[in-house]
């Protein structure tokens, strides 16, 4: 049997070669014999094939035993919320995020929601999938499960609705379930959603729903321009990453998004400790700091930061790459938070997005993540560290090799999947120091790689 969507932290394959309803029941069945779960929520995006795996995953788990609260179809975030929420052994998100849509795929967690990953448990259920089953000596029983209103009611918490005020604002759910929750979320709020590509719809007419992707930003940067709006937001499918764009229609790096996001958040809590990545930082530590909070570093990865998350208690985490992580919400990643926060924001300063952005990519102008492909990574990237390292001011292996220098510091890593290497560079202020150390790196890497 092909074993090969399984991956470090989910599953992802292609339907029906690397992963089908027959691998769909054993893997429930696996997932009961590991982790013992006999209450499980299972939940499923808006791709066709989503509805016939989350079934058979469910037959899976109840017949290992385990009593399955399906929630139908919904957002990877509301497989998070319903798991600790109502207090279950775990949750099966069936979704293949923004991969191809002949592709699917699961996102596991545990009690509390806390992520199931190669290093605690999934390779465990890999394996287990290949031993023989008996049927538990009592089956599990399946219920529907309406989360909705207490999860919409829970977003709603987070913000002070009577500080918000109409505004125009862009929504791109590309075609994925993100729709589904502003059209909850509408009668609460005073906003006036102009809605793109907003119906579900498994097929993607309009592309497979990835933002990061620079050639699907369009529709939704000419909608926020067309229409005068403030921002326009934009998910993926299983919307857990948002987007942002601001008033101009100019899409904003996720770096910035994590800087304002912790600004707003040590405020509204009397400080606090926030996790960040290693890729580009000064920006989040220096808004941090200023907030009167604490900056805590983690490796990249949704389930090494929801681990520090827990450590340390923190009240809010980010990722560059549009991850954004929160202590009330079972240290998890979701994409609905982060915009009601930043509309709040807007609301309570009077100021333009665009306005709260350009101080800080003045104050810490970053390259952005530039892929490169390379035969050798670890060599490469050693060589680098021997040329760099030696006149840094630090030199830090958290997470790849980031070098910090007094003006300047860059972070260059390892792809897990591929040999592909990301680099990432900042300045203090300078954009040209910026762009003139960019060059030289990818020019060094271009010459080491021969």
């Amino acid at each position: 049997m092909d074993l090969s969507c399984f991956k470090a932290y989910d599953l992802r394959g292609r339907v029906p070669e690397q992963l089908n309803p027959e691998l769909a029941e054993l893997i429930g069945r696996a997932y009961v014999a590991v982790t013992g779960a006999r209450k499980v929520i299972v939940g499923y995006d808006i791709r066709l094939s989503s509805p016939d795996i989350a079934k058979a995953l469910s037959a899976g788990l109840m017949a290992a035993g385990a009593d399955v609260y399906d929630i139908g179809l919904c957002g990877t975030e509301q497989v998070y919320f319903a798991t600790s929420h109502y207090q279950m052994d775990g949750g099966i998100m069936v979704t293949a995020s923004h991969n191809p849509k002949d592709h699917n795929g699961m996102k596991m967690v545990g009690p509390e929601s806390r992520p199931i990953s190669s290093d605690n448990g999934l390779n465990d259920i890999r394996d287990r999938v290949l031993a023989p089953f008996e049927d538990a000596a009592e089956p599990g029983r399946s219920q529907v499960l309406d989360v909705a209103a207490a999860y919409v009611e829970h977003l709603l918490g987070y913000v002070d609705r009577g500080a918000l005020a109409p505004m125009k604002i862009v929504v791109n759910a590309g075609n994925g379930g993100a729709g589904l929750v502003i059209d909850a979320l509408e009668a609460a709020l005073p906003f006036d959603f102009i809605k793109v590509h907003h119906q579900p719809d498994g097929r993607f007419p309009n592309g497979v729903p990835n933002p990061i992707l620079e050639e699907n930003r369009a529709a939704t940067a000419e909608a926020v321009v067309e229409h005068q709006a403030a921002m326009g937001i934009a998910w993926d499918g299983d919307y857990d990453r948002c987007f942002f764009f601001d008033e101009n229609g100019r899409f904003i790096e996720g770096y910035y998004i994590v800087g304002l996001l912790a600004d707003q958040f040590l405020r509204k809590s009397g400080g606090g400790r926030v996790i960040h990545d290693p890729r580009l930082t000064w920006n989040t530590l220096d808004l941090v700091a200023a907030a009167g909070g604490e900056a805590v570093e983690s490796k990249t990865g949704h389930a090494f930061i929801k681990q520090r998350m827990r450590d340390e208690d923190a009240v809010y985490g980010g990722e560059m790459s549009a991850h954004h992580y929160f202590r009330d919400f079972a240290y998890c990643d979701s994409g609905m938070i982060p915009w009601l926060l930043v509309a709040e924001r807007l609301c309570q300063s009077g100021q333009t997005l665009s306005s709260l952005i350009d101080a800080r990519i003045e104050a810490y102008p970053a390259s952005g993540e530039i892929n490169r492909t390379i035969a050798n990574p670890p060599q490469v990237i050693a060589a680098i560290e021997q040329t760099y390292g030696g006149q840094a001011k630090s030199v830090s292996h958290v997470d790849g090799l980031s070098v910090e220098f007094e003006h300047w510091r860059f972070n260059l890593r390892m792809s897990n999947t591929e040999p592909v290497v990301r680099l990432n560079v900042e300045a203090r202020g300078d954009r040209g120091l910026m762009e003139a150390k960019t060059a030289e790196l990818l020019a060094e890497m271009d010459r080491l790689n021969g």
